[in-house]
């Protein structure tokens, strides 16, 4: 079986899928966070059975799994980026054609990456490594480069697209641990500074001075392969009306009220 094509992953009483998008916490991170109600504990048992019954569970995680952490997303009402200011992130395509673009990127990732590689797992991370240690999760695939799951211990993991903590030569495509490269930097541009504004979920950031592998189109392969779809996200989704479990919860609060045995 190709893990590319995760959600034809089988189960004794049927196929299974959860997709968790925004997550949050009242902890410490509710700058990044939209409100949501309390846990509602009859949803945490239509969860509950959800997860039990399934055999090979595929899980996917967006942007929102890490605004606990003190990640912002871009899209949370109010108080996504796209909420709180009209910079946009430097598209691929344009990293790729244009060496000046691909100089203000990393100027930009320079001065973010110190506060961003520095960001924790949260709760609702540790929760799907622990399923995966005890196999109840099969596989995980995160839209995320903040690598935040593989710090968590996951290893069952597809990162659509790619990790913050490595960089590929676009010439020879050497690999690169990000931090080695940041030691690089700092070396060929001591004396060069700025303040950095606004982290973005890719480490990037603006200074004072899309085309996105979307994880939308596995939604629509499980609702053409009539696979359940449980979607766990703080306000409405595109995929709503294919999901037959859909929880307005925060994935921190609820992820670790689950058995996965």
């Amino acid at each position: 079986m190709r893990m590319s094509f995760a959600l034809t992953f089988r189960a004794a009483k049927g196929h299974w899928t959860v997709n968790l998008s925004q997550q949050c916490s009242r902890r410490s991170t509710g700058l990044f966070v939209p409100p949501s109600p309390p846990v509602d504990p009859q949803k945490v048992k239509e969860l509950q059975r959800f997860i039990t019954l399934s055999k090979r569970l595929l899980v996917m995680t967006g942007a929102g799994i890490s605004t606990e952490s003190g990640i912002p997303d871009y899209r949370s009402e109010k108080v996504g980026l796209y909420a709180r200011t009209d910079r946009k992130p430097i598209q691929h395509g344009d990293f790729v054609r244009s060496a000046p673009v691909r100089q203000r990127y990393w100027a930009r990732n320079f001065v973010g990456w110190p506060q961003f590689s520095s960001h924790q797992p949260n709760p609702a991370h540790w929760a799907l490594s622990n399923w995966e240690r005890l196999r109840k999760l099969h596989w995980l695939v995160t839209q995320n480069v903040d690598a935040l799951h593989t710090k968590a211990g996951s290893q069952r993991l597809t990162e659509l697209h790619g990790s913050m903590h490595r960089v590929l030569c676009l010439d020879c495509g050497e690999r690169t641990p990000r931090g080695a490269l940041q030691e690089h930097l700092e070396v060929l541009n001591p004396t060069w500074s700025a303040e950095a504004q606004g982290l973005a979920p890719d480490g990037d950031v603006f200074l004072t001075e899309e085309q996105v592998y979307s994880s939308y189109r596995f939604i629509l392969t499980a609702r053409e392969e009539k696979l359940p779809i449980a979607i766990l996200n703080i306000g409405p989704t595109r995929s709503d009306n294919f999901a037959c479990l859909k929880l307005d919860f925060c994935c921190g609060e609820l992820l670790p009220l689950i058995d996965p045995h």
